[in-house]
């Protein structure tokens, strides 16, 4: 029987990175694969996290980063999808973009619209579409080693907007919407990324988002 197919689309949280090693988790501790465990056999569940990766911007320091030019060829390759979650808009809070929340949202409304194109189109089978408003960063940034990239408070406030955003952008494209902050909090490690409990907490969350 072939498995249902679900991708997980995001950045570094996605990926899995240990803010304590700057490493990778294993398996076991990276939300999809606790969320491939969570659902079994019945399911394939794909990740496709990378670190650093924006929504819409090229990022001449960090190289190919831009999700808005790589999703149709991710969507294409996965091909048919029962299920694709959307997490992206942390590294969008950087110094160096100047973006506000507004700006942020209207990137993933272009990604978006980009998804839900494929999907009408493309698609024999319509996929779900599940976006996740990352966990904000969290005040431990003002002593992070990411600190300066993140611009301290001044990141962490653009992110705390970025779910009210995504809510709205869910509702109007008929997303299912998940805000990572009711599951989950940023490790203190670094002030960005997720601690092995909370990956593994939000595996679980995203579980349940899929039977909504």
């Amino acid at each position: 029987m072939e498995r249902k197919r679900i991708v997980c689309f995001g950045d570094s949280l996605t990926w899995g990175f240990d803010p304590d090693t700057t490493g990778r988790f294993p398996e076991d501790s990276r939300w999809p694969m606790v969320l491939q465990e969570t659902l079994g056999a019945e399911y394939a569940v794909i990740e496709e996290g990378q670190n650093g990766r924006t929504i819409a911007t090229d990022d001449p320091s960090e190289g190919e980063k831009n999700a808005l030019k790589y999703i149709l060829p991710c969507l294409e390759s996965h091909s048919p999808l029962e299920a694709l979650f959307i997490m992206l808009g942390v590294n969008d809070c950087k110094r160096k973009f100047s973006y506000s929340s507004m700006d942020i949202a209207e990137e993933m409304q272009l990604l978006l619209e980009k998804v839900l194109a494929y999907r009408q189109f493309r698609c024999e089978k319509p996929f779900k579409v599940i976006l996740i408003a990352p966990p904000p960063v969290s005040e431990a940034i003002r002593d992070s080693w990411l600190g300066d990239r993140f611009e301290y408070e001044i990141s962490r406030q653009r992110s705390l907007e970025l779910a009210g955003w995504y809510r709205q952008l869910a509702k109007k494209y008929g997303c299912v919407f998940l805000n990572a902050a009711d599951y989950v909090r940023a490790s203190d490690a670094d002030g960005v990324h997720l601690d092995a409990e909370n990956q593994r907490k939000l595996g679980k969350a995203a579980a349940e988002a899929l039977r909504w």
